[in-house]
């Protein structure tokens, strides 16, 4: 079973930076396989896709994020990384990652993806 636990999340003040992790219990050649993403979701906002990585190592990111947040993809320690700079208030929010190994079509909409973690809270302080 393809299971995800997220870490890193944490309080930070405006301009910090954190380093989010999503470790998969799957082997090495399967995790290479999916692409994956990360989502995230406000209080009584709905989830939105910050950013998202294929199979081939492609990634794709919300406008909101460009140039601050960068995905990356471990196959070898079957993780997935979400590396967040100059963190404003308004990415206040629960993250969470999501996986997939099918096709995605929409890589920041969360239909396409049928693993989820449990989510860790990141909280910007401006």
């Amino acid at each position: 079973q393809f299971q995800l636990q997220e870490s890193g999340g944490g309080s930070v003040q405006a301009g910090e930076s954190l380093r989010l992790s999503c470790a998969a219990s799957v082997t090495r050649y399967t995790f290479s396989t999916f692409s994956m993403g990360w989502f995230r979701q406000a209080p009584g906002k709905e989830r939105e896709g910050v950013a998202a990585i294929d199979n081939r190592g492609s990634p794709t990111y919300a406008d909101s994020v460009k140039g601050r947040f960068t995905i990356s993809k471990d196959n070898a320690e079957t993780t997935l990384y979400l590396q967040m700079n100059n963190l404003k208030a308004e990415d206040t929010a629960m993250y969470y990652c999501a996986a997939t190994g099918t096709v995605v079509v929409w890589p920041l909409e969360g239909r396409d993806y049928h693993y989820w973690g449990q989510g860790t809270q990141v909280t910007v302080s401006s």
